[in-house]
């Protein structure tokens, strides 16, 4: 009798992610990785300074260690990540790379073009402003 591996059952047998749009991924851990190393290396054309390019940049490889730590098990990442199923994963970082590139094309980095309106920045009383680190 054959003795399957909890992968390659949940392979074999796992036909749905029972989410409507969301399909079950062939081969899942690999295009995870690629993605994840994607979203670095855009990350790496945004200056060190900004604070969306550090929080990111340690999130993404915290993932990818995540990743690399769990040898091929698809449920240990799972439960690792705690974002759900691998599939949902792989759509958290897709889109993480989708807002990498428009942070990258709107160079949100940098200085506004317009000076804002006064008031425009003051919620419940108080001035939000934006600590900037040269």
């Amino acid at each position: 009798m054959f003795r399957f591996t909890r992968p390659l059952f949940t392979a074999v047998t796992k036909r749905s992610t029972g989410i409507v749009g969301l399909k079950v991924h062939h081969d899942p851990l690999p295009e995870l990785k690629k993605t994840y190393e994607a979203t670095l290396q855009t990350l790496s054309a945004i200056p060190q300074t900004s604070v969306y390019r550090q929080g990111t940049e340690a999130l993404t490889l915290h993932k990818l260690k995540v990743l690399e730590r769990a040898n091929g098990d698809i449920a240990a990442v799972e439960k690792e990540l705690d974002e759900g199923q691998i599939e949902e994963s792989l759509d958290i970082a897709q889109d993480e790379l989708g807002v990498a590139n428009k942070m990258l094309e709107w160079k949100a980095w940098e200085p506004l073009e317009e000076k804002p309106e006064p008031g425009q920045w003051q919620y419940f009383g108080k001035e939000a402003t934006a600590s900037t680190s040269s």
